[in-house]
Parts: C-alpha cells; sequence; structure tokens
C-alpha cells in the first residue's frame, strides 16, 4: 500500500515537473510579447491560443488517418472470417492445416469473456490517466505561466540577501537559455517534420501529412526521438514498395546527420552548447529516472548544471 502510494506520487510530481519546464520553455515567448504593451496576462493568452490551434491541426490530421483505419478493419474482419471457412482462400487453407480458431479457442478457454472485459477495462484506464494527465498538465502550465514572476520573486526570497543578486542573475540566464534550447528544439523539429511531409508526397507515401507531425513531435525527444520517427516511416513506406522503404531509410540517415551537423549547430546558435558526451549521459540518465519525460528534459538540466558550474563553482575552486 505504501509503495504504491508513493508510486502515485511520484507519478504526479513528474507530472508537475513537466508543467514547470514546459511553462519555463514558453516563458521567452511570453516575456517577448509582454514586452510588445500587450501585458502578461494577454501574452499568455495569446500563446494558449497558439498551442490550441497547433493542437487542433494536429488532431484534424490523425483523427481522419485513424478512423479510416477503423473503418478499413471493421470491414476487412468479417471478409477475413469467411476466408477462414473458405478452403480455395489462403486463410482457409491456413486454418485446415493449422486449426487457428480452435487453437485460439483453447489458449483463451472458459475465461475468455473475462479477458476481454478485463482488457477493455485497462484500456479505458490508461485512456483515462493519460487524458487527466494531461489535463493536469495543461491546466498546471497556465497557472505557472500567468504566475511565473510571483513564483520566481517568491523563490528568491529563501536566498540571503547578500547573495540575491547574483543567484537572481544566475538563474534568470538559466532559465533564459533554457526557453531558447526549447525554441531551437521546436524549430529543427519543424524542419524535419516538413522534410517528412514532402518526402512522403514525392514518392506517394501515404498520411504524410500525419507523419510529419509525428516525425516533429519525436524529433523533439532528444537522441532517440528522430531514429524512432524514421523507422516509422519506414515502416510506413513498405506499404508503397520495398525500395521506397530502403530509399526511405537512406533518407532518414542522411537526415539525421544533416540536422547533427547543420541544422541543429544554427537552430542552437543562441543557446547553450552541451558536449555530445554529456547530452547523451543526460537522456539515459533522465530516460532511466522518469522514462519519455525524463530523456526531453536532460539537455536543458544538463545545460543549466553546465551553467551553475561554469559560472559559480569552478570560479571559487580555482580561486582556492
Amino acid at each position: 500500500m505504501t509503495l504504491q502510494t508513493v508510486l502515485r506520487i511520484s507519478g504526479v510530481l513528474t507530472l508537475l515537473l513537466l508543467a514547470l519546464f514546459g511553462a519555463i520553455s514558453l516563458e521567452p515567448v511570453v516575456a517577448w510579447l509582454a514586452r510588445r504593451r500587450l501585458g502578461r496576462a494577454w501574452a499568455v493568452i495569446v500563446v494558449i491560443i497558439g498551442l490550441l490551434g497547433v493542437l487542433a491541426g494536429f488532431l484534424a490530421l490523425v483523427v481522419p488517418v485513424v478512423s479510416d483505419e477503423i473503418s478499413a478493419l471493421a470491414v476487412a474482419v468479417p471478409k477475413w472470417l469467411r476466408q477462414l471457412h473458405d478452403h480455395h482462400s489462403t486463410l482457409g487453407r491456413l486454418e485446415d492445416r493449422f486449426h487457428l480458431v480452435s487453437r485460439v479457442r483453447g489458449q483463451l478457454g472458459a475465461g475468455a469473456g473475462e479477458a476481454v472485459i478485463g482488457g477493455l477495462l485497462g484500456a479505458g484506464h490508461i485512456v483515462l490517466s493519460a487524458v487527466t494527465g494531461t489535463a493536469l498538465v495543461v491546466v498546471v502550465t497556465v497557472y505557472l505561466m500567468v504566475g511565473m514572476e510571483q513564483l520566481k520573486h517568491f523563490a528568491y526570497r529563501f536566498v540571503p540577501l547578500s547573495r540575491r543578486a547574483g543567484v537572481v542573475d544566475l538563474s534568470e540566464r538559466i532559465l533564459l537559455r533554457v526557453g531558447r534550447y526549447m525554441l531551437g528544439n521546436v524549430i529543427t523539429s519543424a524542419i524535419a517534420g516538413l522534410a517528412t511531409f514532402l518526402w512522403c508526397v514525392g514518392l506517394g507515401v501515404p498520411y504524410a501529412a500525419a507523419l510529419g507531425v509525428f516525425v516533429a513531435l519525436m524529433d523533439m525527444v532528444p537522441v532517440v526521438g528522430s531514429t524512432i520517427g524514421g523507422v516509422v516511416v519506414s515502416l510506413v513506406a513498405l506499404a508503397v514498395s520495398f525500395p521506397v522503404a530502403l530509399g526511405t531509410a537512406a533518407f532518414y540517415i542522411g537526415f539525421r546527420l544533416a540536422e547533427d551537423y547543420l541544422i541543429m549547430p544554427k537552430a542552437m546558435t543562441y543557446a547553450v552548447n552541451v558536449h555530445p558526451i554529456v547530452t547523451v549521459v543526460a537522456v539515459v540518465i533522465g530516460g532511466a529516472l522518469l522514462g519519455v519525460i525524463g530523456a526531453f528534459i536532460a539537455i536543458p538540466v544538463a545545460a543549466g548544471i553546465g551553467i551553475v558550474l561554469e559560472e559559480s563553482v569552478f570560479p571559487r575552486i580555482d580561486a582556492v
């Protein structure tokens, strides 16, 4: 019971950490709009409207694709069942040879209904948890965006007055660099999504727009995200032909090299530079601790730690 309570609390804390990180990442945009005489409240509203527009566009791309696939599956399942009983079809011959239906029934047994119901309830619980968690992150992120200045002022009061100015300056620079890193990451991810869309359209790979959005989202996860996106698009390209799938895989290998050595350095000109070894170690540790969320925030956290070491810790050590 205690372990379950700790796991639940850790899950909530992870969502709160993600919300805080999201608010920090959007702070440069909010601050820039606030300086344009909008005021902080209106700046937050504009950012929220922009994010809702992006979400609506994503759903408009993905929902029709998923609906079409579900409809196609609903039409195909009865055909497959009829073919199982047709001794002249491929599925029918497989059924005659391996007795697939009887084996499945034997494996499921009398508890098949309970297993199906349990699976549906488990899937429903996962969906409900995902929706609840997303709503919590969104609401907390909005509150943190609105009250970021008050929150920082409250946190700075825990620092002795004699050292507060230096801590405030260092913290503001860390927050600025983290926000810039995220904006640079968004730019590179958008380029990856656009390149995917153009490639798929050019070669006739289905679901070009949805795959472009998927790759853009996956590209935000350091080190492994773009690789996963490339593998998924290459598998979808098999629906066209094997040479197209092979060419798609080669395209993503080339694009990954271009992203690492050309696109990313240009996009990160105003962000902190993190050594590649530090990047890999940070992503591995973050992923081991917090999963995908940990890998997502690992590099900005490592960059913040690097600033603290360079600006505060190392100078004191050198002065001794």
